[in-house]
């Protein structure tokens, strides 16, 4: 019987269900904490932003395709399955759960293999993570997003287990998702992967992710196991997980070396040059996703992410005023996402330009589009995100 089909799981997947639908969270067996959710209150309307054109708009999830969230239509603190963006690059490859294997290869002590239920039986644990693709940002309205509960075991445990050897460099983490590539004239397999140094991989907090919102790993997220690298863009979660190799070598393949690169302007030394980087762990950030209206009263609300790192403050301009501050959802954690709220006092009538800015205990300031470095690809779209209005 697959772990999916459990009864267990089945009630389990019910109960969470209920309390997401009701505005809480099942948090163990025995309590049920209320959230502050940013669901929209009785009477309470979207105003419509005008840089958004008529023809935006969001499909349902389809196979092998990209999926985004529409962010003005954010209506709880965890993501719905269905709804957390999708990015996939060589297909949506269907595993078998009891033939499911992991193997941890390389420069160890003791190469492993373990089945799912092996790593189910295993000490696990639970965290929230938001993160958001490399690629996301103001062409798509903030939409290749999502926040969720994930659970499973801790990656640094295992690589413990398997003992690295003296003189590793890199983690390689290879999905079961292949396509062929023409490379040099030549047409060779190639699976997704993404690679970690030691150091990047043996962070505590990095899992092999089993379940998601209560849920077994749904089909599209990367069933049955996916890396969960908290504070990193999307991509280092690598889906569809059935290797892990340590190597003495830098990994280059297309998603580390051509593909999720970053070309960008950059001093270095005092001589302007075009430098590329991996995109690796998410830049400070912060956009305004929709408008509400209750009772002649508005309320702008957003969300913030990065790496981890603590916040100082989230604030809001309106057109030329000053910068306030705003509320964060007190249920934000580490490396969830920080959904923040707003009330916009004093509203005029008219045409109105907002915008946002997150700012993190080390006082560095979310950029403005005029400060970000020059850039060629839409990899890493972190400036402040101005937005208008028509009241």
């Amino acid at each position: 019987m697959n772990s999916e089909d459990k009864p267990q799981d089945q009630s389990r997947r019910k109960l969470l269900k209920g309390a997401l639908s009701t505005g809480v969270l099942a948090a163990g067996a025995a309590t049920v904490p209320n959230l502050i959710l940013p669901a929209l209150a009785q009477g309470e309307t979207l105003v419509p932003f005008t840089d958004v054109p008529d023809t935006f708009n969001v499909r349902p999830v389809r196979p092998n395709s990209v999926h985004y969230l529409d962010t003005r239509e954010i209506t709880s603190y965890f993501t719905d399955n269905d709804d957390f963006y999708l990015v996939q690059h060589y297909g949506q490859p269907e595993i078998d759960n009891d033939s499911y294997r992991l193997r941890i290869t390389g420069m160890v002590d003791n190469e492993l293999e373990f089945s799912l239920q092996d790593l189910m039986d295993r000490n696990n644990f639970e965290q929230q993570v938001g993160f958001e693709c490399g690629g996301n940002g103001r062409r798509l309205f903030q939409g290749l997003i999502g926040n969720a509960r994930w659970r499973g075991v801790s990656l640094k445990d295992i690589l413990e287990e398997a003992g690295i050897q003296d003189g590793a460099k890199e983690i390689v983490f290879f999905g079961t998702d292949i396509a062929t590539e023409t490379i040099r004239e030549r047409e060779v397999e190639k699976a997704f992967a993404r690679s970690l140094s030691i150091d990047d991989a043996m962070r505590p907090e990095n899992m092999l992710a089993f379940e998601m919102n209560g849920e077994p790993l749904p089909h599209y997220h990367g069933k049955p196991v996916r890396a969960v690298i908290p504070g990193w863009y999307g991509v280092a979660n690598v889906k569809w997980l059935t290797q892990i190799h340590i190597q003495d070598t830098r990994y280059m393949g297309r998603f580390m070396g051509r593909d999720y690169v970053t070309l960008k302007k950059t001093n270095i030394g005092g001589v302007e040059r075009w430098v590329e980087n991996s995109v690796t762990t998410m830049n400070l950030k912060s956009s305004i996703i929709r408008v509400t209206e209750l009772g002649g009263q508005y309320k702008i609300q957003g969300f913030a992410l990065n790496d981890g790192t603590s916040l100082r403050s989230i604030e809001v301009k309106v057109d030329d005023g000053p910068w306030e501050r705003a509320e964060i959802n007190p249920r934000s954690t580490k490396y969830s996402w920080k959904l923040f709220s707003y009330d916009w006092k004093n509203a005029t009538p008219g045409e109105h330009t907002i915008i946002s800015r997150v700012t993190d205990i080390n006082g560095n300031v979310q950029a403005t589009l005029d400060e970000m470095p020059e850039q060629v690809s839409f990899w890493e779209d972190f400036g402040q995100f101005p937005r208008t209005i028509t009241l």
